[in-house]
């Protein structure tokens, strides 16, 4: 009789090859809800290579591929010793793991001024790839919650991400967050970055008896006391709450580390198998079926102005209103300040950025000049490029102002009118960028956002002197002469956006004039008119 081999001794098998038939491999790759109950560990492993590489493959387009790019988000929480760890290394050992990327984190308080999820979005995994979250986001969002319930007897408040909450509102805070999370999560799946959800869960039992043996730091996950009776009656109550508002976490019972271990395999094996069910495109059925009724294009996108201010009244204006917003944007106590400029090629974005700077110490602000993505770039969701830009509290000691020379909204732009997204991509694109700036606004951040206008003839006449002038012939493209072709559709999209992305707490500011000088002083009027509102309020 041959001698079983254990799980420490089983290396993870070779990729899928081609002694396997198409139907073998699709059996693998279908899924199925009680694998649990069927399959061995052998079968078990070779499906969760076998889906791995397939979902790596779906990165890899070719003419043939009939799959978005998709990726799988696995996050991890739960109690301490819960046997998360086990579970996790069980799942390296079983798979490639070159393709499986493995981050942690512990929990503390949400930084200041920006979303939850913010600090996260640089170690997103890239669409085709698997990546295991240790804590992640809910590690925050559990500390904080847990900071408040303990506080239960205490006659004060707590103050979490700079807002003062009364402690009997423990459960209100977390109610709001856990809607905020999960809204981001629902915008990451339908940018083909799918997620799984584990929590796993022992009783007060066992965890003291795996503290008392290992002799653990008690102080370690979430930052709590986990040899506290009342802590960890309190967190359960925490967990609870959390897990009813949430129905999509898999609870894993961490009794036996190895059924656990075996149990959330076969959880990420039908995670990855359903992420490569709902990437399939079917190529028969487009989105461009879908009925988009544009606005009428209103007036101030057609009106536009052409009066200008005196050379020498310029300079005395532009003077005063730079010390002025100068001065605000020093004043703003730690806030970040994130300025968008869209507009119409050669409508004078970055002029205009160029003035507003120039009061400042290159070290205060960041300017990114945003144009098509990179490779990279498009193997995440579309916003990703624009998370991992914005001012962090993580690694910006200064420089809490970020100025994007075009933006995010080059997806119901350019996009758009060039076909590089799908009408169904752009169409939901609206609603991603208002929750988007919601987020940020929510937070505490300022957004200040602008569009330029220009007359086409205008239009004319800059790109004409660009390409007379040797130090701007680098601003004029092949593109941008393509692009007056489709003026019309320009100006139609600009018009949907701005009826669609307009908001209370992030105001579109149309600055229609052929005018330079004109139009740089009004931004500067709106930038001051806009911070003087938000630090009243």
């Amino acid at each position: 009789m041959s001698k079983k081999k254990s799980k420490s001794d089983s290396v993870a098998p070779e990729p899928v090859s081609a002694q396997f038939s198409d139907k073998m491999v699709e059996q693998r790759l279908t899924p199925n809800p009680l694998s649990q109950f069927s399959m061995d560990e052998d079968g078990l492993r070779l499906a969760l290579v076998t889906a791995q590489y397939a979902l790596r493959a779906t990165r890899q387009r070719t003419p043939k591929t009939t799959n978005k790019p998709t990726g799988l988000l696995v996050l991890v929480n739960g109690m301490e010793q819960a046997g998360k760890g086990t579970a996790v290394k069980q799942l390296r050992q079983w798979v490639d793991p070159r393709l499986l990327k493995v981050e942690a984190t512990i929990g503390s308080c949400p930084l200041n001024h920006q979303p939850m999820w913010q600090a996260y979005t640089k170690s997103m995994p890239r669409h085709g790839d698997v990546m295991v979250y240790f804590g992640n986001w809910y590690a925050d969002l559990l500390y904080s919650a847990m900071r408040l319930a303990m506080s239960d007897d205490k006659d004060d408040t707590e103050s979490v991400n700079n807002s003062v909450f009364p402690i009997a509102t423990w459960q209100a805070y977390l109610e709001q967050q856990l809607a905020k999370l999960q809204v981001f999560e629902q915008d990451l799946i339908a940018n083909q970055t799918r997620l799984l959800k584990c929590w796993f869960h022992v009783d007060i039992e066992t965890l003291q008896s795996r503290l008392h043996d290992k002799k653990a730091d008690p102080h370690f996950l979430y930052q709590i006391d986990w040899n506290s009776q009342k802590v960890i009656e309190k967190f359960n109550e925490v967990a609870v709450t959390l897990l009813r508002q949430q129905d999509d976490w898999i609870i894993i019972d961490g009794d036996d580390k190895s059924q656990a271990a075996d149990h959330f395999c076969h959880q990420v094996l039908h995670a990855m198998q359903t992420a490569l069910v709902s990437s399939a495109v079917n190529v028969d059925k487009t989105a461009e079926e879908q009925v988009f009724e544009s606005v009428k294009i209103p007036k101030q996108l057609t009106n536009i102005k052409e009066e200008d201010v005196d050379k020498s009244d310029y300079r005395k204006l532009l003077a005063e209103k730079q010390a002025c917003l100068a001065e605000l944007l020093r004043a703003r106590k730690g806030r970040h300040v994130v300025f968008a400029f869209e507009g119409m090629d050669a409508a004078g974005k970055g002029g205009a950025i160029k003035r507003l700077v120039a009061p400042l110490d290159p070290r205060e602000y960041q300017i990114y000049n945003i144009s098509a993505p990179m490779l990279y770039e498009l193997q995440h969701p579309y916003l990703w490029r624009f998370w991992t830009r914005l001012p962090d509290e993580q690694t910006d000691r200064i420089s809490r102002i970020a100025i994007f020379d075009r933006t995010w909204y080059g997806r119901v732009l350019v996009e758009r009118i060039e076909g590089f997204s799908t009408s169904e991509e752009w169409q939901r694109a609206y609603d991603e960028i208002n929750r988007f700036e919601a987020d940020l606004t929510d937070s505490g951040a300022i957004v200040i956002k602008y569009w330029l206008a220009i007359d086409k003839k205008e239009q004319l006449k800059r790109f004409e002197e660009r390409q007379e002038t040797p130090h701007k012939q680098f601003k004029l493209t092949d593109d941008d002469w393509r692009n007056r072709d489709k003026w019309s559709d320009y100006v139609q999209a600009a018009a949907d956006m701005l009826a669609r992305t307009d908001s209370e707490n992030a105001p579109w500011c149309v600055i229609a004039t052929n005018e330079k000088r004109q139009a740089r002083l009004d931004v500067l009027d709106h930038a001051i008119e806009q911070l003087s509102a938000r630090y009243d309020s």
